[in-house]
């Protein structure tokens, strides 16, 4: 904005932005309460956009949703049983990357390109290869 009407005043060109603003808005009832609060600049807009979209987000969502609590007297037990399943996930999943690290995934139905043997891959092959001549 400032190089495109660097001949008008700042609070010119601040209104300006907070019009182009809005009209660039995609959703109408966004833009139509954005221009109704009637804001001069561009901040202004976009702080009032965002809280509209969001409040009209949250209402469609919380109609549906309710919470509710029951008191069972199991809780201790189910959160033992939570944290014994997370350790023992956590194990799994550092001896699965641990051993995934360095070893190169073999499928016996492959042909490496490099070497024509069956196996694995052109970027796991062990063959040396001489070095080309220039």
């Amino acid at each position: 904005m400032s190089l495109a009407y660097a001949e008008f005043s700042p609070d010119v060109r601040d209104s300006l932005s907070a019009q182009y603003f809005v009209d660039a808005i995609r959703y109408e009832d966004t833009q139509h309460a954005t221009r109704l609060m009637d804001t001069k600049d561009l901040r202004s807009n976009l702080a009032y956009s965002m809280k509209y979209e969001t409040a009209k987000t949250v209402s469609k969502t919380s109609r549906n949703v309710r919470s509710i609590e029951i008191e069972d007297g199991t809780r201790e037990e189910k959160d033992e049983k939570f944290d014994c399943l997370l350790k023992t996930l956590k194990k799994l999943l550092n001896s699965h990357v641990a051993g995934k690290k360095n070893t190169p995934r073999r499928n016996p139905n492959l042909t490496c390109w490099k070497c024509n043997k069956k196996g694995h891959v052109q970027k796991y092959c062990q063959t040396i290869s001489p070095k080309p001549e220039n």
